[in-house]
């Protein structure tokens, strides 16, 4: 089976043509593959498939083997893949995800995808259906959370899966790895959750870092970063487009709160090419 390792930012993935391989159990072998001794290594498999609505889909799986809705550096590696591997030649493409069709504007570079800007939809922040359970059922902001006997403030919301942002006075020395588990597994979110910790440097810059639900820490999240421009903006903390500065690198985030639209831009790079044994 031929597969390819692509990365945003760091938020490694392993790619798959479904137009011309077949992939009978994904969650198995995205625990397979994403094993960094005994597989490719990976944060998960993205399976690229052809659609009816869109002109592909995406289905993304978590190192765990659980399926993802949405994955904003993943996303940003599909609309690479098809034009550089020449599954179109157009550079504004569709691409069906559970979380909904999103909308990708190509930035090639000679004849090859550099950047990727994606249309990430309008920001989900009714608890109910991001989920997150809070008391009153008004926007999740700044609503207190305790975890292993601290409390926190979190913003809750969605851009297609669920996200729980904090701002920390520093990113560098907050204990990721041990608080990270039980933000994921807090009983405020039924489906568990993605924890972003934020730094403010600036009113258009921040720093953040991530633990995705079913994988752990991660060198970006872009939904996450997302979630944490929203969660920035209605906190009153930074202006409406911010740089996120995220362990892999930067992304440039936008709300467009006249369209209600969320604009992500950063880069996308095929690693390496491969065949599995399977």
């Amino acid at each position: 089976m031929r597969f390819t390792k692509m990365e945003g930012l760091g938020n490694d993935y392993v790619y798959i043509n479904c137009l011309e391989e077949t992939v009978e159990d994904p969650r198995a072998l995205a625990i397979k593959v994403s094993d960094r001794h005994f597989g490719i290594g990976s944060d998960g498999l993205i399976l690229i498939k052809p659609s009816s609505i869109a002109d592909f889909t995406m289905d993304m799986y978590n190192a765990d083997g659980s399926r993802s809705e949405m994955c904003g550096n993943g996303i940003r590696c599909v609309g690479k893949y098809v034009y550089d591997y020449g599954l179109t030649d157009k550079t504004e493409v569709s691409i069906e995800t559970l979380a909904g069709i999103k909308y990708l504007k190509l930035i090639p570079e000679n004849g090859k995808v550099k950047n990727v800007t994606v249309n990430m939809g309008a920001p989900i922040l009714k608890p109910d259906q991001i989920p997150a359970i809070v008391p009153d059922g008004g926007q999740a902001v700044s609503v207190p959370i305790m975890v292993q006997g601290k409390e926190y403030r979190t913003t809750c919301v969605s851009m297609g899966n669920p996200h729980s942002v904090v701002f920390v006075e520093s990113t560098d020395t907050f204990p990721l790895s041990e608080i990270g588990p039980f933000f994921e597994n807090h009983e405020m979110f039924p489906n568990r959750v993605n924890a972003e910790f934020v730094q403010i440097i600036d009113r258009t810059h921040v720093k953040m870092r991530v633990w995705e639900r079913g994988t752990g820490e991660t060198l970006a999240c872009g939904t996450g970063a997302c979630a944490t421009a929203v969660a920035c903006i209605l906190n009153g903390k930074t202006d409406d487009e911010i740089t996120v500065s995220l362990l892999g690198g930067d992304l440039t985030i936008r709300w467009d709160r006249t369209e209600n639209l969320v604009y992500m831009t950063g880069p996308a790079t095929a690693v390496f090419d491969g065949e599995l044994l399977i």
